[in-house]
C-alpha cells in the first residue's frame, strides 16, 4: 500500500491556491479541468517531496477539488487535518500571518502549530527535527478559534 493523495473540496480555488501555494509553500504539479463534470482538480506537493521523488513514483499530494456549482460542504472539522513538516515553524507561521492567515494554535512550544485553510480545513504544522527554542511573539500568543 502507498499513500497517494488527500482530496479537499474548496469553495474558492484562487483563495485556496493562495493559501496552499503562497502561504504554505506547496507547488502545483498538475491541473485537470473537466467541462462535462463541471469541476477542476489541482494537485499540490510539498517542495521537499518533489526533490525526494523517485523515478516512476508520484509524491504524496493534496488534491483540491473545485466544483463549479456552489455547494455547502459543511464543517471541515469532521475531516480531521492535513499535517506538514516544516524546516522553520516560526518562519512558516510568520509567512502565513503575512498572507492574512490566523494562527489558531501558535507554536508556543517551538514544535507545533495549527491554521485553517479558506475552506476551514485544519492544517497542522510540525517542526522538522528538534523543536525550536520557544520565542516571542509565539510563546505569549493565545489560541484563536478551533483547529
Amino acid at each position: 500500500m502507498k499513500y497517494m493523495h488527500t482530496m479537499v473540496r474548496v469553495h474558492d480555488l484562487d483563495a485556496s491556491l493562495a493559501f496552499y501555494c503562497e502561504g504554505l509553500g506547496l507547488t502545483e504539479v498538475r491541473r485537470m479541468e473537466n467541462e462535462a463534470g463541471r469541476y477542476t482538480l489541482v494537485f499540490l506537493a510539498a517542495p521537499q517531496d518533489l526533490i525526494d521523488e523517485r523515478p516512476g513514483e508520484a509524491p504524496p499530494l493534496v488534491e483540491l477539488t473545485y466544483n463549479w456549482e456552489t455547494e455547502d460542504y459543511g464543517g471541515g472539522r469532521n475531516f480531521g487535518h492535513l499535517a506538514y513538516e516544516v524546516d522553520d515553524i516560526y518562519a512558516t507561521c510568520q509567512r502565513l500571518m503575512d498572507h492574512g492567515v490566523t494562527i489558531n494554535r501558535p507554536p508556543r512550544d517551538g514544535r507545533m502549530a495549527f491554521v485553517r485553510s479558506p475552506d476551514n480545513i485544519s492544517i497542522e504544522l510540525i517542526q522538522t527535527g528538534e523543536r525550536l527554542i520557544p520565542a516571542e511573539p509565539w510563546t505569549s500568543m493565545p489560541n484563536t478559534g478551533v483547529w
